[in-house]
C-alpha cells in the first residue's frame, strides 16, 4: 500500500472511531476528569496490568497522592507500599523522580506537550502521546500494542510489531491524520478501546462488532488470524531459589535488595540460590552462625518476569535468636508498612 492510500484509510478509520467511542466507552475512573496528572498515573499503572486490577490501586493512590506536589514529597517506602502488587516497581520510582523534576523545572504543573513530557523519567513516546492528546488536546498519537494490532490489521501490514521501526512508522502516519482538541483524546482512547475490547490479541477478533469492519483489509483478505506478525521471543532464563521465612520471637526476617538490577531496593524474604533440601538449608544457616530450632517446607511457587523465571521452594525456619544482618518485623508490621514484591506473593500470604 502506498503512503497516500494508507493515510486515506487511516483518516477513514478516525472518522468511524470517534463517534463509536463516544457511544460505547466504558466508564473508568481516570476518564471522568482527565487531567494530565490523572492520565499520567493511570497510564503508568496500566502498563503490563489489567484494567480491573488497576482500578482500586488508582483510587487509593489518588486519595493519598492527589497531585504532583504530594507525589514528589512522599517517602519512597510509602510510595512502594501504595504500589505493592502492581509489580515493575521502577515505574513507581520513576513517577516520583518525574514529579520532583516537574516541581523543580515546570512549577509543579505537568507539561502539556508530548515533546516536553518525553523529557521526564519514565515517560516514553506512548505515555507522552496519551497525556498530551487525552488531557491537552494535542494531535499526538499514543502507539502501544493494542493500537499497533488495530493498525496492522486495518492496513493488512505484515511488518514486525516488535520492531521500533514499525512502531515509529505507524506513529508518524497517525500523526499526519490526527485531529486536535477533544477529538485527539477521543481518537487515542478509541484506538485503545478497540484493541482492548474488539480487535483482540488472542482468539477470534470480534469483527462483527467492529466499527472498522468495512475498512479493514485483514478482514477482507482473511488475514485477521495471521496479523499482527511478531519476531520470536527470546527464551526466558530459569533461576531456582529457596525462599526462607526466618522467624524468631514472633518476628520475621526481611532484607533489602541491592539498589540496581531486578526488583532494585525492594524488601524481600532471605533466600538461597538453587532448590535446596531442608538439610542443606539448615547447614547453610548454621554455617552463618544461625541456630535453627526447626524447619519445615511451606510450598513451591513460580513467578515470570519478562526475561527471567523464578522457580521457588520455601521453608519456615524457627531460629533461637535474631541475626543483625536482617530487619525483624511482625507479620502485622510487614503487611502494613513493607512493600513485598509480587514475585514473593505466595509466601507473603502465608504470613497473613
Amino acid at each position: 500500500m502506498n503512503r497516500e492510500d494508507e493515510l486515506s484509510l487511516l483518516r477513514g478509520c478516525a472518522e468511524e472511531l470517534i463517534p463509536w467511542y463516544r457511544a460505547v466507552r466504558r466508564e473508568l475512573p481516570w476518564r471522568r476528569n482527565p487531567t494530565p496528572y490523572q492520565v499520567w498515573i493511570s497510564e503508568i499503572m496500566l502498563q503490563q496490568t489489567r484494567i480491573e486490577a488497576v482500578i482500586p490501586y488508582y483510587a487509593r493512590f489518588l486519595a493519598e497522592l492527589p497531585d504532583v506536589a504530594a507525589l514528589a514529597a512522599v517517602p519512597e517506602d510509602r510510595l512502594l507500599k501504595l504500589w505493592e502488587g502492581l509489580g515493575y516497581y521502577s515505574r513507581a520510582r520513576n513517577l516520583k523522580k518525574a514529579a520532583q523534576l516537574v516541581m523543580d523545572k515546570f512549577g509543579g504543573e505537568l507539561p502539556r506537550t508530548a515533546a516536553a513530557l518525553r523529557t521526564l523519567p519514565g515517560i516514553g513516546d506512548y505515555t507522552a502521546g496519551a497525556i498530551a492528546s487525552i488531557a491537552c488536546g494535542e494531535p499526538e498519537p499514543a502507539v502501544d500494542g493494542n493500537v499497533l494490532r488495530v493498525i496492522m490489521r486495518v492496513t493488512a501490514c505484515a511488518d514486525d510489531v516488535l520492531s521500533q521501526k514499525t512502531k515509529s512508522r505507524v506513529a508518524d502516519a497517525l500523526r499526519v491524520i490526527y485531529p486536535s482538541g477533544e477529538d485527539a483524546g477521543l481518537l487515542t482512547e478509541g484506538l485503545m478501546e478497540l484493541g482492548e475490547t474488539v480487535c483482540l490479541p488472542n482468539g477470534e477478533p470480534r469483527c462483527g462488532e467492529c466499527p472498522l469492519r468495512e475498512l479493514c483489509l485483514a478482514r477482507r483478505e482473511g488475514l485477521t488470524a495471521e496479523l499482527p506478525r511478531r519476531s520470536p521471543k527470546k527464551e526466558r532464563r530459569i533461576e531456582e531459589k529457596t525462599v526462607l521465612l526466618l522467624r524468631s520471637d514472633a518476628r520475621y526476617a526481611l532484607r533489602r535488595r541491592e539498589d540496581s538490577g531486578l526488583l532494585a531496593g525492594m524488601w524481600e524474604f532471605p533466600s538461597l540460590p538453587g532448590r535446596l533440601s531442608a538439610e542443606s538449608v539448615r547447614a547453610a544457616l548454621e554455617e552463618r552462625g544461625l541456630s535453627v530450632q526447626d524447619i519445615r517446607p511451606c510450598g513451591d511457587a513460580k513467578h515470570i518476569f519478562t526475561h527471567v523465571e523464578w522457580r521457588m521452594s520455601g521453608y519456615f525456619v524457627n531460629l533461637s535468636e535474631q541475626s543483625g544482618e536482617y530487619e525483624w518485623k511482625t507479620a502485622a508490621e510487614i503487611c502494613a508498612d513493607y512493600a513485598i514484591p509480587t514475585a514473593l506473593k505466595a509466601y507473603f500470604k502465608l504470613l497473613k
